[in-house]
């Protein structure tokens, strides 16, 4: 059973998180052989304050 992690800042819409998981569970199933009902997808959301490049937060950024 597969599970695939997902992490990303937060702001994309539904329907981007949608497709996402998706194509994410197809290009799974279709390179390692499982069922697609087995493949898990867990997307976790971080906010600007969350995230930093280099030392700096990405909300420290104009």
């Amino acid at each position: 059973m597969p599970y695939v992690t997902i992490k990303m800042l937060a702001g994309r819409t539904e329907e981007q998180k949608k497709a996402l998981v998706e194509k994410v569970t197809e290009a799974v199933a279709e390179t390692t052989g499982a069922s697609k009902d087995k493949i898990v997808v867990f997307i976790e959301e971080m906010t600007k304050n969350h995230y930093a490049v280099g030392g700096k937060r990405l909300s420290d950024e104009q």
